[in-house]
Formats: structure tokens, sequence, C-alpha cells
């Protein structure tokens, strides 16, 4: 039985991080039969709630290392001298964390967007492969956007020879794909459509959050505290996402569906979707049972099964977008990083479903909206023909990681 560690894995708080692990879980389990996988967990006990089945599929929960440097390392690592940027993690590791690294057969580097600058300095995370690289034990970056990293051009250096290290370096679209071989010239990287595009869903009992439906369907909406970082000066977001979704029911007789995505499972407000659409929900009071939002306790197969059952989606957060766009659901990506253009261009061969953060308005909206209408039935040929090519390139990029164990 083979073993694997997800690094860069903490909370499911985030559905999306959720939908990593367990399609990532799905397509271990398919290459190589009974696994055991350890995933690493801030509470652990909120993450087993999450995922009831976990255990049954070899996952098995295990403290995730978080020292309390970190915070005060990574804000060190802001200044700009140039021997900071390329310190990495400088620090060592508990023996305890050593042994799980010791015990497995490969570490995975989960996380989307970790080897990013989205996050600051991806420091910890790259400690923590090398810790493995160290051991002798193969490393892939996972289903991952990387970079680009000329934000901190004292830092190229040092994120080259890491991921020249890693085994391979499996990217989830091509901008980080032309990135990584063209500029950084690696040889290591190998692309594939996000693990989450094999996410099954799980029925759920929608009833009780559902709108009433106008003749024309629902049309699911996710925004994010997150977005707020990203807009064009003194826009207000929620503002003009509220009057395109007054329009939308009164001229287009669509209900609309919030969706949030992230909430963290310590009922915190931090990084909240649920927490920042329920002031788009309360301002949206007069429109009654039009406008509604789905219960922020559902995990992430759960939320998938949701989205399927909407006409059409927009959506901030990735993996809600990837939910939407791998069940068929005709999808506008509201994008404030590189990785929803690439996943797009990917997918239907151009960036046309892609709403830039910065321009987004009432308008802009309903310009994106309107060109949904207009493409609905392309859209849905487009998916229908391309998401089972996406699924297949994620299970190949799984047979590519048993070479490499089998090799050991």
């Amino acid at each position: 039985m083979k073993r694997f560690y997800l690094t860069g894995q903490r909370t499911f708080g985030n559905r999306g991080c959720e939908a990593i692990v367990r399609s990532t879980v799905g397509l271990l389990q398919r290459e190589f039969g009974k696994i055991e996988v350890l995933v690493p967990s801030e509470d652990i006990e909120a993450d087993s709630n999450q995922w009831p089945e976990a255990a049954a599929h070899g996952v098995k929960f295990v403290q995730a290392y978080i020292p309390v440097h970190t915070r005060y390392w990574v804000h060190l690592q802001r200044l700009p001298i140039p021997f900071l940027k390329r310190a990495g993690w400088p620090f060592s590791f508990p023996g305890w964390l050593k042994e799980q690294i010791a015990s497995v057969d490969a570490v995975l580097s989960v996380g989307g967007d970790n080897y990013s600058l989205d996050y600051q300095l991806p420091s910890l995370l790259m400690g923590l492969d090398k810790l493995a690289m160290d051991l002798g034990k193969p490393v892939i970056i996972w289903g991952a956007s990387v970079g680009p990293f000329e934000g901190e051009p004292y830092f190229i250096s040092a994120i080259t020879k890491h991921l020249s290290r890693a085994n391979m370096v499996v990217v989830r679209e091509s901008v980080s794909c032309d990135y990584l071989t063209k500029t950084l010239n690696l040889k290591n990287v190998f692309q594939m459509a996000d693990p989450a595009f094999t996410l099954e869903n799980d029925h759920v009992d929608i009833s009780q959050f559902w709108p009433s439906t106008g003749k024309n369907g629902v049309l699911g909406i996710n925004i994010s505290p997150l977005i707020e970082k990203y807009k064009s000066g003194d826009q207000n977001l929620k503002k003009e996402t509220a009057n395109f979704i007054r329009q939308v029911v009164a001229v287009y007789d669509i209900s609309v569906l919030l969706v949030p995505h992230v909430t963290p499972l310590n009922g915190s407000s931090y990084n909240s979707d649920d927490y920042y659409m329920q002031g788009l929900l309360s301002e949206l009071s007069d429109l009654g049972d039009r406008v509604k939002m789905m219960s922020h306790q559902l995990n992430a197969s759960q939320i998938k099964f949701v989205i399927s059952q909407l006409r059409f989606f927009i959506g901030a957060r990735t993996h809600a977008t990837i939910a939407a766009m791998s069940s068929g659901v005709p999808t506008i990506s509201i994008a404030y990083s590189i990785k929803a253009k690439g996943i797009n261009k990917d997918l239907f061969g151009s960036d046309d479903p892609v709403l830039l953060t910065s321009a987004l308005s009432m308008v802009t909206l309903k310009d994106s909206f309107d060109w949904l209408l207009k493409e609905e039935h392309s859209l849905r040929e487009i998916l229908a023909a391309r998401i089972p090519e996406l699924q297949y390139s994620a299970r190949r990029a799984v047979k590519n990681i048993k070479d490499i164990v089998d090799a050991k």
C-alpha cells in the first residue's frame, strides 16, 4: 500500500482546498488501489466532520505544521533585502513531522496557487517540500498555478532552483506552463487540468435555500471578500453586484442563488464568502424569495451538486467556477489573477468568459450575462466535449506519479 503526504493543505474551510484533496485522493485510488493519504489539518475534528467518509478513502488527518514564527518571517521577507528573498525557510522542523514525511512514498504539494505571490513568498511550503526532497522522497507540485515571480526579482533564482528539484511540476493551465518552460526554462513541467474537474458531486436537499424560480431558471453568483483586494479605485463591488441582480430578476425573470464557497469552519468572518454576501442578501431583501443564499455548511461535493442545478453561474472563487464548468453549466469567471484566464483559455480557446475584477460593474456584469445567454448552446456543447478530455489529462498525470513512485 502506497502512502502520500499533501503539503500546502491546512483546512477545508476553503471548499476549493477540499475539492482538490477529495479529487486528488480519488485519482490516486483509481491508479494505486488501496492507499493512505496524510492530510495536514489545523482542526482535525472540523475537517473530519466535513468529510465523514474520509477514512474509508484512505485519508488520515494529521496535525498541520504552522509555527508561530511563520508570520514574522514572511513579513520580514517583504523587506527589499536580496538575501532575505533568497533565504527560503531557514528553520528546522520538529521530529514528529520528519517522521511523517519519512514514512510516505511521495509528497504532493497541493493548494492551487500556493506557489505564487498571491499570499506573499511561499517560504514555509518550500521548506516542507525541501524537507521531503532532502529525505529522498519524490516531490510533485500538483495541479497548481505557479508564478509569475517578477514582482519579487531577487526571489526568482531561489524559486527556480527549488522547482527544478521537484520530480514534476504539474500545472493546471497553459499560462503557468508557458511561464515555467519559457521564462524559467524548467524541464520538469507537465500540464493537466485542475484535479477538481474530476470531483464527484453529492446529492443534497436544496429545497431549504432554493429561490422561487422565475420562468428562465436560476443564476448562481459567488463573490468574495478577496476581490476587494483587487478592485479598481473606489469601486463599490457589492452595490454594483446588487444593482445587477435587481436587473436580472426584473428584466430577465431569472432568480438568483448566492453561493458561498469559502466559509471558515470555526465560524470566523475572516475571508468568509457567507459573511461577505450576507450584506448583499440584506440589501436585496425586498426581492423576497427570488434571491436566496445557499447554506454555508455544505461540503465541496454537495456544493458541486447545488451548482449543477443552476442554469448559469458567475463566480469569483476559482473552484466554484470549476464546479460549474465541470457540471456543464455556462460560467463567467470573475478574475483577480492569471489562473482564471489560463483555465478558461485552455477550456474554451479564449478568455471571453473572464471578467476582470478591476472592471467589475453593473454594466460589465450585464454584458457578461448577455454573452452567456447568447452563447449558452455553444458553451454547453464545448463543455460536454472538453470536460472528459480535461478529466483524462488529470488521470494521465497520476500515471506519471505512479511511474515516479514505482521507480524509487
